[in-house]
């Protein structure tokens, strides 16, 4: 069931912004997402919070000037997604600026799994780092950072992940996260992290005189990388408060200037997509999906050599790669996903899709977990999401790992913490989760194929417990009715500049049509024309599941339509309710 609801709107508020200048839509949109002054929607750089306020970030500073100042060698280990690709990139082209003698390594998943493992500080140790920085992973890496003090390597932990009850013992953790730490925006995303421990690092340098006018040691310019913490910090899906929203806003500027490094330029053609006209959905589901395709099914250190080469040919021959990685990404998501559906059938969709079912036991409709021997372990992730989107519940989709062990990645649903429900199930079964970490909305682990059908029976009954009714329904919150006026080109482009993404959601119209029209593209779009008033309107509907009736109650966005060159104003339906047969 799915329920739509118009976000409130202060009158007054909405005024106010008005008067301040803003467009009378924008005005309105911004008032019902809490923004109260014209200044909230300040994205200059200066805006950002001073580095001095995330905690320990001096310390980390410290430590990395000292290292470059003897020529120490650093080793950065990345994590295999988006940000950890982003994060990696950023301290790899900052450090090596400053004159660092860096490197970097990033484990393959399917054979190291998450995080600075033991496995990996002994790999790691095989270039012989004096220091270790870890972007996006290290906060849970107890035994990591143990193995590498016994092999006399410092560690700087760079993280933006919970933090469990244990923290490693490295010699500086930055983590806005971390316990006493007061930084007042949480959301950062890793890329986020280490944009600001660089930022933290210039300024020691500058205090030590390290830089000079002429030379080599001219100092870089850090707002350069902001198209790649833009990225990174979209793509993580995190959310957008104040200050993420500066670094998101900085770099799409940079993005829409040309003023952006080649490999990402590179994924921008690869993609077929225009940077001058980038907008956050461009990071979040074209440019994003494409270096996750990397670390899903081959190695995220293509995805990395592409963001930090400065050969523009190099950078276009591996963003094809990635291209062509995306497309092989969506082809086996497909299968899996059909799959998926096939294991739900067999269980009873009607028991997982409606919370309200004459069934014996309510938690087999909350929880859903799903596994299939089959089944890649790269791309269970997008599965689970998808599952997720479809039924509203929280899902773990599982692929078969080492030695009798199965790997699960979950997505959940506003109202259930996904790390604390596993944290949950893990105290009620000590020794049922081998291993496990992640966020509220996203998080992963690995059991034992045998324990499969307990995990199951815990998670279905700690999320039955957690969830409250009113979470079980999925619900679209809408900006209301677009006036007639505003259905335009120039609207969808004015609302695609602003910055939206987690938590600052992008603006969804509601509104009844006649349909006058309708076809189905590739056997699973719905290509639509519809009548409001004497306005006709173009409208598309992906992976649709069933037909509409003559009239609807329809949920959707305003965008552009590019065919042959002819642009037109179209809606992007995400949720279609019958008014009549």
């Amino acid at each position: 069931m799915t329920r739509i609801l118009s976000r409130p709107v202060s009158q007054r508020v909405q005024w106010q912004l008005e008067q301040q200048g803003l467009h009378p839509l924008l005005a309105r949109i911004y008032a019902a997402r809490g923004i109260v002054q014209r200044s909230e929607l300040d994205y200059e750089f200066k805006s950002l919070l001073p580095p001095a306020r995330l905690s320990r970030s001096g310390e980390a500073a410290v430590l990395l000037a000292d290292a470059i100042a003897r020529q120490a060698r650093i080793l950065i280990v990345a994590d295999y997604d988006c940000d950890g690709a982003t994060a990696c990139a950023v301290g790899i082209r900052a450090l090596r600026a400053f004159g660092a003698h860096v490197d970097y390594l990033v484990p393959n998943r399917f054979t190291y799994g998450y995080g600075l493992s033991p496995d990996i500080v002994d790999l790691a140790a095989k270039s012989s780092p004096e220091l270790i920085v870890t972007v996006d992973n290290g906060i849970a890496s107890v035994d990591g950072v143990a193995r590498a003090r016994q092999l006399g390597i410092a560690t700087l932990i760079t993280d933006h992940h919970l933090p469990g009850d244990e923290l490693p013992a490295a010699d500086c953790i930055v983590n806005p996260n971390q316990p006493g730490c007061d930084f007042p925006s949480k959301c950062l995303a890793g890329v986020g992290v280490m944009f600001y421990v660089m930022l933290a690092l210039r300024a020691e340098l500058r205090r030590r005189d390290w830089f000079s006018e002429a030379g080599e040691r001219r100092e870089p310019k850090l707002a350069d990388l902001l198209d790649l913490v833009a990225l990174g910090t979209v793509a993580d899906v995190v959310n957008l408060d104040h200050n993420n929203r500066v670094l998101v806003s900085q770099g799409l500027q940079r993005i829409r200037q040309g003023r952006l490094t080649p490999g990402l330029r590179a994924i921008f053609r690869a993609a077929g997509r225009d940077p001058a006209q980038a907008s956050s959905v461009d990071l979040g589901f074209i440019i994003g999906p494409r270096l996750n395709a990397a670390g899903r099914l081959a190695d995220m250190s293509l995805g990395i050599e592409c963001l930090i080469t400065e050969d523009h040919g190099r950078a276009m021959n591996i963003a094809q790669e990635l291209d062509a990685l995306n497309r092989e990404r969506r082809e086996i998501e497909s299968g899996m996903q059909e799959q998926a559906l096939l294991l739900l059938e067999k269980a009873g969709v009607e028991a997982y899709a409606n919370p309200h079912a004459n069934t014996e036991s309510n938690s087999a409709t909350t929880g859903v977990s799903l596994f299939d021997a089959d089944w890649h372990q790269g791309v269970v992730g997008i599965v689970a999401a998808r599952i997720k989107e479809r039924l509203h519940r929280p899902v773990f989709a599982f692929a078969r790992g080492d030695a009798g062990e199965i790997k699960g990645s979950g997505r959940s649903v506003p109202g259930l913490h996904l790390r604390d429900a596993l944290d949950l199930v893990g105290k009620r079964a000590p020794g049922l989760l081998l291993r496990f970490g992640g966020h509220a909305m996203a998080a992963g682990l690995t059991i034992r194929e045998s324990d499969l059908p307990r995990f199951r029976e815990l998670f279905a009954e700690v999320a039955d417990e957690l969830l409250s009714p009113a979470d079980r329904t999925r619900t679209l919150e809408t900006d209301g009715k677009l006036e007639s006026g505003y259905y335009s080109i120039a609207t969808a482009r004015l609302l695609e500049a602003e910055v939206w993404g987690q938590g600052f959601p992008a603006p969804l119209f509601e509104d009844e049509f006649v349909v006058e029209s309708q076809r189905i593209l590739k056997g699973k779009h719905l290509k639509l024309r519809l009548r409001k008033g004497v306005q006709r309107l173009d409208a598309i509907q992906f992976n649709f599941d069933k037909a509409p009736g003559n009239t609807i109650r329809a949920a959707y966005r305003l965008s552009i339509n590019d065919f042959n060159g002819v642009q037109t104003p179209q809606l992007m339906i995400e949720h279609i309710e019958n008014r009549s047969g």
